[in-house]
This record gives structure tokens, sequence and C-alpha cells, in this order.
């Protein structure tokens, strides 16, 4: 019981290894480049968005997990509000060491990398996406994936393929571990990934649509899904998110 526990508690009063921050080594990547031939979609800027105002305290009193899902699409608009609350870059420092994003991270490290399993967005095709937070921007992975492998991949629960779209985050560990060492960096990235899917649910209650967070899934059926190694990146959290059905 205790050994699995032990993931909760502080590691901090722990002896660890050097990390390789401390050791001068260079700082990894802030995001997994695309394709050079990668075809990329521009999301509108956050200084362009029309996203209606709604006091905070309005969106924590509605913030819900929502499951059903109607059929009409979410807008381009939705989808590139949603991408900028949950990983959106302020800005970069010291080169690429760090970014400051839409969401806190610690060190700034900022270890995700989002998917998308794209049913029903305007002006997107049907897909697997990846975004691009440095840039705001999308590019197109592959084909829809098969939505029985989805469901199977989450252990059956239907809903998900009902899904206007699916947000999938990735974690690259590394991007942790350089600096907080293998010992300390996993709970720090859960705490993180808590972060992004949390904006998530307020930015959904922004523009009435739903979600609900996901983290009953069987890891490599998930892994092999948006095709990541399952090794150095790694699916770690889900997010359905579509108009809400009255029904």
């Amino acid at each position: 019981m205790e050994k699995y526990r032990s993931f909760l508690k502080s590691s901090w009063e722990k002896a660890v290894p050097l990390s390789d921050q401390k050791k001068g080594i260079e700082y990894p990547p802030l995001e997994k480049p695309p394709p050079s031939n990668a075809r990329l979609i521009s999301l509108i800027s956050p200084d362009n968005l029309s996203v209606t105002k709604k006091p905070l305290i309005d969106l924590l009193r509605s913030r819900k997990s929502r499951r059903r899902y109607s059929k009409e699409p979410l807008s381009f608009e939705d989808l590139s509000f949603l991408l900028w609350s949950t990983q959106g870059v302020h800005r970069t420092l010291r080169n690429g060491y760090c970014s400051i994003r839409t969401v806190p991270s610690a060190g700034a490290r900022h270890p995700f990398e989002t998917y998308l399993i794209v049913n029903r967005v305007r002006d997107i095709k049907p897909g697997l996406y990846r975004y691009l937070a440095l840039s705001h921007r999308l590019y197109r992975v592959s084909d829809l994936p098969n939505h029985t492998n989805l469901v199977e991949a989450c252990g059956g629960q239907t809903w998900v393929a009902m899904a206007a779209v699916v947000f999938v985050w990735t974690v690259i560990p590394y991007r942790t571990e350089w600096r907080y060492t293998e010992v300390r960096s996993p709970k720090i990235i859960a705490l993180d990934a808590g972060h992004v899917c949390q904006n998530l649910y307020l930015a959904c209650e922004a523009i009435g649509v739903g979600t609900c967070a996901i983290g009953a899934y069987f890891q490599t059926k998930m892994d092999d899904l948006i095709k990541v190694d399952g090794k150095e990146e790694f699916t770690i959290y889900l997010a359905p998110v579509g108009k809400v059905s009255e029904i």
C-alpha cells in the first residue's frame, strides 16, 4: 500500500541525483517539431477571439462534467479558444529555455503535447491533429482514428466517440526531468496535467460546450491510437468536448 501512496508525497527532503540542468546539459526543446513537409493550419489569435465574457464566479458555479453531446460541430473559433486556454503561450524566455503560458507548470517546463481527435469542427477535416502551441497552429497527423478503437482504448466508454473533438494530452517527461530529476518529476507532471484540464473545463463553460476528464484508459491502446512511442512520450490525460445535448 505504502509504495503506491508514496507517489503522492513530497520528495523534496530526499536526496536525489544531480539533475541534467545542474550538470550543464542543454535544455530540451519546448515543443516537438512537426514534420518538415507538414501543412500547418493557423488558428485565430487570442487577440481576435470574440468569446462571450462571463464572470468567473458564474463559470465556477456551472462547471461540471458533461458526457452527452449533440451532433452540432464546434466552430473554428471555439477550437482556437480552447487550445489557447489550455496551452497558449504568452512568451518564451532565454532563447527557448522555458515558456510562460495560460496554465502554470513547475519551472515553466510545460511537458505536454496536445493531440486532437477531430470529428466535427467547422473548416477542419476530420482526423488526428497536434497543436503547435508556440505558433498557435495545428498540423494534421493522420486520418481520423477508428471510433471502435477509441472506445476500446477508453475502456468501453462509448460516449467518448460522440464528442466533436477529443483532447488527448501526452507528456514528454524529460522536459520536467531535465530540471527536477526522475525522482521528483512524476508528481510534478501529474499536478501540471490537472492545471491544464481545469482550464479546459472553465473555457468550455465560457463558450457553452461540455467536457469530461478521463483518467480511465488503456495506456498502450491509446498511445498506439495517437501514434506515440509510449516511452519518451505517452498519453497522460483525455477530455472529450462537444456541444451539450439537451436529451
